[in-house]
């Protein structure tokens, strides 16, 4: 495993991968000792064109370990473009699933992608924001980068 601590606008991200890809992306309160590996860097690098407002589409290989279910709602979550939103409810509409609102909001509860798996960009069917595993605060500021509305 490699493991690569970046400094953002939103706080410190640990960017983990395997041999195979990006396997997490998740907000930490203090860094660790970096052991960088090619795939971190080039998911440093792409987070920080992002943050400057310079990258809008993520290109990187990932490897992240969930059910059938959660992959199949952290897939449909890429499919939301940059500076645009999604309800729970359409994400459940999409994966063919309409009654399993609940369990989206769980599976993406559960990403661990944060803004390469675009989790940030689902929000409630009423407009109004949700819940967010790095925080409301940090969703708000992400989606107002992205120049969403919410």
């Amino acid at each position: 495993m490699f493991y690569q601590t970046i400094h953002t606008p939103c706080g410190l991200l640990q960017v983990s991968a395997s041999q195979r890809g990006i396997s997490a992306i998740t907000f930490v309160q203090e860094a660790v000792p970096d052991k960088p590996g090619a795939l971190t860097q080039q998911a440093s690098e792409q987070l920080t064109a992002y943050f400057a407002g310079a990258l809008t589409r993520f290109d990187l290989p990932l490897d992240a370990a969930g059910t059938a279910f959660q992959q199949a709602v952290w897939q449909q979550l890429t499919t939301i473009e940059y500076g645009h939103t999604a309800s729970y409810q359409h994400i459940a509409n999409a994966i063919g699933n309409p009654k399993a609102v609940r369990a989206v909001g769980m599976a993406n509860g559960r990403n661990p992608l944060s803004i390469v798996v675009p989790c940030h960009r689902v929000i409630g069917s009423n407009g109004k924001l949700t819940g967010y595993a790095g925080g409301l605060e940090r969703k708000a500021h992400l989606l107002k980068l992205e120049g969403a509305t919410a």
